[in-house]
């Protein structure tokens, strides 16, 4: 069972990079601009990951995700807004996962987790910056949780809902 659940996470991490890569490909603030604005398409792992493993496991497919992201394609600033946003995201939702039903859906939790990812990537922009002006730029990424969250919780509910016709 431990070997069944290591290549999981193997498998999880290795999406959740091909996903990040994607999503730099192909950048949303080219059709929507707002700087700095992404899908989280790897969010739908961690939260996949959130609802099928352990909590442990899904915060070290998040941190070795956001490491190798960051060696591959990005800079120590991009892994300091990433790791603060994913390990918000992640408390969040992981503190939210066991109301689901019964006063959030999976696609509200996935809101909220985006919401909080972008908490922490402006909490990580103000230390960077040494500015608490960044701030202000907040309510606008709230307002694009939102949609972001929305279109990233309904794609895991959706993978779910197809895995469960599936036995492992």
């Amino acid at each position: 069972m431990n070997a069944k659940r290591t290549a999981l996470c193997g498998l999880l991490t290795a999406l959740a990079l091909v996903l990040s890569l994607a999503e730099r490909m192909f950048p949303l603030s080219a059709a929507i601009p707002i700087p700095g604005i992404k899908l989280g398409l790897a969010n739908v792992v961690t939260l996949f990951a959130l609802t099928r493993l352990r909590r442990r496991d899904a915060a070290a497919i998040l941190l070795v995700r956001v490491t190798l992201a960051s060696v591959f394609m990005g800079s120590v600033t991009s892994f300091l807004f990433a790791l603060f946003g994913g390990l918000l995201a992640l408390a969040v939702m992981a503190l939210l996962l066991p109301l689901r039903g019964r006063w959030f859906s999976l696609v509200g939790i996935s809101i909220a987790g985006a919401a909080a990812h972008n908490i922490g990537q402006i909490g990580a922009a103000m230390l960077v910056l040494r500015s608490a002006y960044v701030a202000a730029y907040l309510p606008l990424l709230l307002l694009s949780a939102l949609a972001m969250g929305l279109a990233t919780g309904v794609v895991c509910r959706t993978a779910l809902e197809h895995l469960e016709k599936i036995s492992f």
